[in-house]
């Protein structure tokens, strides 16, 4: 029978300071109670605290949270680590419900299908692959990339989902036969972050030199939006293959994501947030710049949309109200991403905690 292990409350809080202390205690039965404590030894170059035990108690690992989201019923959240695994927990209180082992090195990506039932994510190890949320089983793993996966999309019910990576490629995968439909664009740069949209009616997207296979579900009328390491931003037809728009940012580009059939964000390495127009790309409808620290995650949001910065700043934009509204919490440790369900605000940093937001009507 395990011993249970109990710990101070606010121990992440109190551990990320140097020299900071928590206590924890363990009571193996049949034996007296075990009393202990925990102690920062300062801050790793990774944002990762140092941290010693004493009384026997020893500290195996400390992870980082890489990446998390919500089901589409809020009941369930996932987040990715850097040590290959994955967590299903509850959304309302954080409880622990499953842990998804199977991937080598750190999982980039996670996110839920629309079922809410199934999981798609990315790692280092170069594997896609599906989990069902209900019993932890891997079902379907996807092999075919030469590097690191960094972000992935689904299109629409999850017949068909798209992985970007390290190695310059975006592939078009069919779930049902465990097979890669196709590259969609080879960059010959790192794809960090990439969306899915439906076109306005008024934007090309080209058509197809080949006639799509039958087993691609979805993808007519989509666009394909990549973000770059090569401080570029394409945009593509996801049946036609065929180029749409590809703009030049300040930098690096991190992370994207579609507003509606032809508005865009995209944030790039030096702070800053370009609106675009698809229908006239070439000069950006605004520049958001709050900092200079690193964009990490882009969220549509109501009538405006959630950012995340590499400085720790997390805010909702308004686009109608000019309003902007701060989430707190996260000093200055990154905020690597954000998921949303109605009023509740997630999100997951570098110092290893989800924390969630509850709003009152905007």
């Amino acid at each position: 029978m395990a011993a249970p292990l109990r710990i101070q409350s606010d121990w992440a809080q109190a551990l990320r300071k140097d020299e900071g202390e928590a206590w924890l205690s363990c009571h193996p039965p049949g034996k007296p109670t075990l009393y202990g404590s925990l102690t920062c030894q300062g801050i790793g170059l990774d944002g990762i605290p140092e941290v010693t035990a004493s009384e026997g108690f020893i500290v195996n690992e400390i992870n980082k949270i890489t990446c998390l989201d919500i089901s589409s019923g809020g009941g369930l959240g996932v987040s990715s680590s850097a040590d290959g695994s994955m967590k299903i927990w509850q959304a309302s209180n954080g409880e622990l419900r499953r842990v998804l082992e199977g991937h080598v090195f750190d999982v980039n990506c996670c996110r839920f299908f629309p079922s809410g039932l199934v999981v798609l994510s990315g790692g280092m190890d170069a594997q896609l692959k599906i989990w069902s949320a209900e019993d932890a089983s891997c079902v379907v793993t996807f092999k075919g990339h030469k590097g690191g996966i960094l972000d992935t999309a689904i299109v629409d019910r999850g017949r068909n989902v798209v992985s970007g990576s390290r190695d310059g490629t975006a592939r078009l995968w069919d779930c049902g036969r465990s097979a890669c439909l196709g590259v969609i664009a080879d960059c010959g740069s790192s794809i960090n972050g990439m969306a899915v949209g439906a076109a306005d009616n008024s934007i090309n997207l080209g058509s197809p030199e080949q006639m799509p296979s039958e087993r691609e579900v979805g993808t007519e009328l989509k666009m394909l939006l990549l973000a770059r390491e090569d401080k570029k931003l394409q945009c593509l037809g996801l049946q036609s293959r065929q180029p749409v728009f590809l703009f030049v940012g300040s930098d690096a580009f991190n992370c994207c994501t579609f507003l509606s059939g032809f508005l865009l964000l995209a944030g790039t390495q030096d702070g800053n947030i370009y609106q675009l127009d698809v229908r006239s790309p070439r000069v950006p409808v605004q520049v958001i710049h709050r900092s200079g620290a690193p964009v990490l995650s882009l969220l549509s949001f109501r009538d405006g949309f959630i950012a995340s910065q590499g400085d720790g700043s997390c805010f909702i934009v308004q686009q109608d109200l000019d309003y902007l509204i701060e989430l707190t919490g996260a000093d200055c440790d990154p905020v690597y991403k954000v998921a949303t369900w109605e009023k509740q605000i997630y999100t997951c940093c570098r110092d290893g905690l989800v924390r969630r937001y509850q709003l009152s009507d905007l």
